[in-house]
């Protein structure tokens, strides 16, 4: 059976950690737009070129609109983040959603970044004298991966760090395709709502220097801001994002300089390549997750074929990274490329809010991890590294390393 008359599960499997699925070289080069099942055994297309992938992601008619009757349901039970009743919230498009973008994006500019990294560093300075202390071997992603992205969203939010075990379970629940019921994702999700209406509140009787309070010192939707529910999700869509993707990435992207030494040992010597360092690990990435959905509510084309309303598809930009059409040596890791037009952020008017965030605290992470700890090893090797599974966003389980 040719791979054009396939129908393959979703997500592909891959037992390799930090490789991609070697369906994805065949997709692009046979199939590039392909029939697969969801985990909730619906039916959607697979788009796995760059130069789709890109297209379908600036195109308009290709909606975030995944709670029409006709869409694919991402999940056997209809939970998970993409079909939250919640997300829906947000304008989807048009100039709503860029006036929603144009406020909330103020807190993400190149100069606040760079106002945050001293205490970003510090943070990492401080995780990893405490991983330190306790020895070798330890867990990168849960000594240092994950509590840095959660401090410095926490910081930006106003919100107590002290709960990010909450936090953590909450997006796991947004994000997890296959591990929860629909009542324990229903229950998570409503604790979560009404934990950030409390903070709102908070904010609003005793305002801070933080995000929230200036959506909410803006005012309502008659003075040009957000209404009061919009600002909740906006809040719980940034707690969610801003943490768990990064926590991610700096796991595999430690796990991918670790996986061949001479990579480690090049930034030890060249430590002015860690930004193109950061964006080739964004670029490398084979298991980001779930890829983005899209709805199609009117007939379209994409690689030269036609869609019918209705069609729900998946972009795979982990795929799109890696066409030969769109980068050199699209399968070596490079820690030289640029330009890097990558996709890992998605593409057009709802690319990722806080990829300067996201490009930040990466840099500082590699800068601060070089710095402290120029002999870092992996601890197991490089197969025995296992993925989190059912994750819409991709990741590591550990991240067991020596020095």
């Amino acid at each position: 059976m040719s791979v054009n008359e396939q129908v393959l599960t979703y997500p592909i499997p891959n037992d390799a950690a930090l490789d991609p699925p070697a369906e994805w070289a065949r997709l692009r080069g046979e199939c590039p737009v392909a029939h697969v099942k969801l985990p909730s055994g619906d039916g959607a297309r697979l788009i796995t070129r760059y130069e789709d992938v890109k297209a379908v992601l600036a195109d308009p008619r290709f909606t975030r609109q995944l709670t029409a009757p006709d869409a694919a349901r991402l999940s056997a039970d209809g939970g998970g983040v993409f079909n939250s009743e919640v997300a829906q919230i947000i304008p989807d498009g048009g100039e709503g959603h860029q006036h929603w973008r144009r406020l909330v994006g103020r807190w993400f500019t190149a100069k606040r970044m760079a106002a945050l990294r001293p205490a970003m560093a510090q943070i990492a300075d401080d995780l990893i004298d405490d991983m330190v202390e306790r020895g070798a071997p330890a867990d990168l992603k849960a000594s240092l991966g994950f509590p840095l992205p959660v401090y410095v969203i926490c910081d930006m939010l106003g919100v107590p760090a002290e709960d990010r075990d909450r936090f953590s379970y909450w997006s796991d629940t947004f994000l997890n395709l296959t591990r929860y019921t629909k009542e324990e994702i229903d229950a998570a999700q409503a604790e979560f709502f009404q934990y950030m209406s409390d903070h709102v509140e908070a904010r609003r009787a005793q305002p801070g220097d933080d995000l929230l309070s200036e959506l909410l010192a803006a005012g309502g939707p008659e003075q040009g801001g957000l209404s009061d529910l919009q600002i909740l999700v906006t809040g719980m869509g940034l707690l969610v994002a801003g943490h768990e993707t990064t926590a991610n990435m700096i796991g595999k992207m430690v796990a991918m300089l670790l996986a061949d030494r001479g990579r480690w040992e090049r930034l030890l010597d060249e430590p002015a390549l860690i930004r193109t360092t950061v964006e080739e690990s964004l670029r490398m990435d084979a298991n980001s997750g779930f890829g983005l959905p899209r709805y199609l509510p009117v007939e379209s084309e994409v690689g030269g074929e036609v869609l019918p309303k209705g069609t729900t598809v998946i972009c795979s930009m982990a795929a799109a990274n890696r066409d030969e059409s769109a980068f050199e040596r699209a399968g070596e890791m490079d820690l030289t490329r640029s330009p890097n037009p990558h996709l890992a952020f998605g593409s057009g008017a709802h690319s990722c809010l806080g990829q300067s965030l996201a490009r930040t605290e990466l840099q500082v992470v590699l800068e601060v991890l070089l710095r402290r700890l120029p002999s870092l090893e992996l601890a197991v090797p490089v197969a025995e590294l296992e993925r989190v599974e059912g994750l819409a966003v991709g990741g590591l389980r550990t991240l067991p390393v020596r020095w």
